[in-house]
């Protein structure tokens, strides 16, 4: 089904993977590559970022006050990486992240969450941490999972397809060697599209209905 005559508000929230940080240019962050995604599927979006590098989930309060008041009928959320390196705890950490959904969710969003990376990938990361940090990162996952999914939101777990990637590539990290490569986000947009899409499908049904 094309929706060529409707343009969906499309917001991007969260935290550096989000807003794009280690991209080489514009059109190869997240948000512009899955809004180019959409254009290939019929669905024309506006695409606005209100993500801020750094964050972690407790900003995400501001971010989506921000993005509500623009009344978006999809939103992206990415966010866990860095309550991750500040060790903030799961429950607080998915506690935000649900009120976040819910936020959106009332201000009649369809939703998307992209939760933690699985940071012990990272090329800094020592080895001898990795089994720490990996597990770390799947805690910090679940419990955003399940708060996401309570609040009405669709998750997309990025680590579906992606991890081994990062893990064997390291084209796919930028100079800084934490945040993606153009081509990394390349895969992560590739791994959150199927579900970016079946949001925005059923964002323009909801108001065909």
């Amino acid at each position: 089904m094309l929706f060529s005559s409707v343009t969906l508000a499309f917001a991007v929230l969260g935290d550096s993977i989000a807003y794009g940080q280690g991209a080489a240019r514009p059109a190869d962050t997240v948000g512009a590559r899955l809004a180019a995604d959409l254009a290939t599927a019929g669905i024309t979006t506006d695409c606005r970022v209100f993500a801020v590098p750094g964050a972690r989930s407790q900003a995400l309060h501001s971010q989506t006050r921000s993005a509500a008041a623009w009344r978006p009928g999809l939103a992206l959320i990415i966010i866990g990486a860095n309550d991750l390196t500040h060790f903030v705890p799961p429950q607080q950490a998915a506690a935000s992240l649900g009120d976040a959904v819910r936020t959106l969710r009332g201000a009649g969003a369809e939703v998307v969450v992209a939760p933690a990376p699985d940071l012990s990938v990272v090329p800094w990361v020592p080895p001898q941490t990795r089994l720490l940090v990996r597990a770390a990162s799947a805690a910090m996952r679940q419990a955003q999972t399940r708060a996401a999914v309570d609040a009405g939101a669709r998750v997309a777990d990025i680590e579906v397809g992606s991890a081994d990637a990062f893990a064997v590539d390291a084209s796919l990290f930028s100079g800084d060697r934490f945040h993606p490569s153009s081509a990394g986000y390349a895969v992560i947009a590739e791994a959150l599209a199927p579900a970016v899409r079946a949001a925005a499908a059923a964002a323009l049904a909801g108001r065909a209905g």
